[in-house]
């Protein structure tokens, strides 16, 4: 039996053993500038090239397309915000959904208060929208449409095919962006198939490096740069690029392509075991999101009648790590704005569920031993 088991990957995920070897590896060996001319600074740009090209192929897109940044924030960040910069004279309305995170949500609260109008579609109760409502908010003026890929709270992945179709066919000025920050790794993203012209990656979901992810932009796309000072990134983006932590991003990369089928197996081998284990154990559940699109690491589930917070400080003595919801939110005394989304303010789940994400080195038997510790949790949080 583990002394601690880690089950918020969804979170923030462990790097990989193999991408930290390489980015210690470099972080004394290609301490050049990328921007630098001497043999130094091009054998740093040797690797940021191969690091584009890898990000690029992971999504079928050319390594031109890809502006390497510091995370999932900051991608989400300049797409939306630049966008509404570079084409507010075309319009200043803005159709994106009432669940997705914070670092779009933030950003478009920004634009409201600057003039511009955001339309929020609803959801389902599975956190699903529908392609005929964003096709209905579509409007001559509409110059940006944002849904995220998958759901980082309840993983309910989002109609992006049928979307970025329905966009391409209208007649509306709107780019398409997509946090796709939890769906990287997991799913077969295609920006052509898909008609993305904007898509946010971070690397510490793939069990690569903080503090780095990227913008893919599509070719024709103008963006002011977000980040002001130098002309890296093909002057869309100031500053000296963090070789090693590439280097580390670039093989976490690598790895996600080659297991990504094996690992959402795995995960909903998991998954389903936990689910089976639970109903045993005779705890009651049921599981927020959409089993027939979901993305498969992220299980959360409603252990009625037992209020969350306490529920995972009981889990944290026990040596497990779980959480309520989004970890940009920890601490926050508000209820899930997904949650709150999907079945409305006074819905019992909003207060009593559990986002369980999993991720490299979990096992059945920590699916079993969380199952088992959550029955005990919960049978003694009913006595107090």
């Amino acid at each position: 039996m583990k002394d601690a088991i880690y089950l918020d990957h969804a979170s923030t995920s462990p790097m990989h053993p193999d991408a930290a070897k390489e980015m210690a590896e470099a972080l004394t060996g290609q301490f050049g500038n990328a921007s630098s001319i001497h043999r130094f600074g091009r054998s740093s740009r040797g690797f940021l090239d191969q690091a584009r090209q890898v990000f690029a192929k992971s999504i079928h897109a050319d390594p031109s397309e890809i502006i390497i940044t510091s995370g999932g924030t900051e991608s989400d960040n300049t797409a939306i915000l630049k966008t509404a910069e570079a084409r507010e004279h075309l319009g200043k309305h803005i159709i994106t959904t009432s669940v997705e995170h914070h670092a779009v949500i933030r950003p478009m609260e920004y634009l409201e208060s600057k003039g511009f109008e955001v339309t929020y579609l609803p959801v389902d109760q599975k956190g699903r929208i529908q392609p005929e409502d964003v096709k209905e908010a579509l409007r001559p003026d509409t110059i940006l449409v944002s849904v995220m890929y998958g759901n980082n709270e309840v993983g309910t992945v989002m109609p992006i095919e049928e979307i970025g179709a329905i966009i391409k066919e209208s007649d509306a000025p709107a780019y398409f962006h997509t946090d796709a920050v939890q769906a990287y790794g997991l799913l077969d993203i295609d920006v052509q198939r898909d008609n993305i012209d904007l898509l946010s990656v971070s690397a510490h979901k793939i069990n690569g490096p903080k503090g780095l992810g990227f913008l893919y932009v599509k070719d024709g796309i103008y963006l002011p740069s977000f980040m002001l000072g130098g002309e890296q990134e093909m002057k869309r983006r100031a500053g000296t690029e963090n070789i090693p932590g590439i280097i580390g991003f670039k093989k976490a990369a690598e790895i996600m392509m080659a297991e990504r089928q094996s690992r959402r197996e795995r995960y909903r081998e998991l998954a389903k075991k936990m689910l089976e284990e639970l109903d045993t154990l005779g705890v009651e559940t049921e599981m927020n999101g959409d089993p027939e699109h979901s993305l498969g690491h992220i299980l959360n589930l409603h252990i009625k009648g037992v209020k969350s917070e306490q529920l995972i400080i009981h889990l944290d003595l026990a040596g497990i790590a779980v959480s309520a919801g989004s970890a940009c939110t920890a601490g926050n005394i508000d209820p899930s704005h997904v949650l709150t989304a999907m079945y409305g303010a006074e819905h019992a789940a909003i207060s009593e569920s559990l986002r369980i994400s999993f991720g490299m080195g979990n096992t059945v038997e920590d699916a079993v031993q969380t199952a088992q510790a959550i029955k005990n949790a919960a049978d003694r949080l009913k006595k107090e």
